[in-house]
């Protein structure tokens, strides 16, 4: 009986550590999805940046 207890606890423990490496795996996707998220921001502003430099240039040259 004793050793029924125990075996239970150990798999419960087992369970939580395999839930709580989980719960990091699912953290650091997170970390990584919002990483990659404020790189393409980045990346988009300064598209837009370039557009309006060369929309600019674009009027300079016909106002020139």
């Amino acid at each position: 009986k004793k050793e029924e207890k125990k075996m239970k606890k150990e798999e419960k423990k087992k369970k939580k550590k395999e839930k709580e490496k989980e719960k990091e795996e699912e953290e650091e996707e997170d970390r990584k999805v919002a990483q990659e998220e404020e790189v393409e921001k980045k990346e988009e502003e300064e598209e837009v940046d370039e557009e309006e430099e060369s929309k600019l240039s674009f009027l300079i040259t016909l106002g020139g």
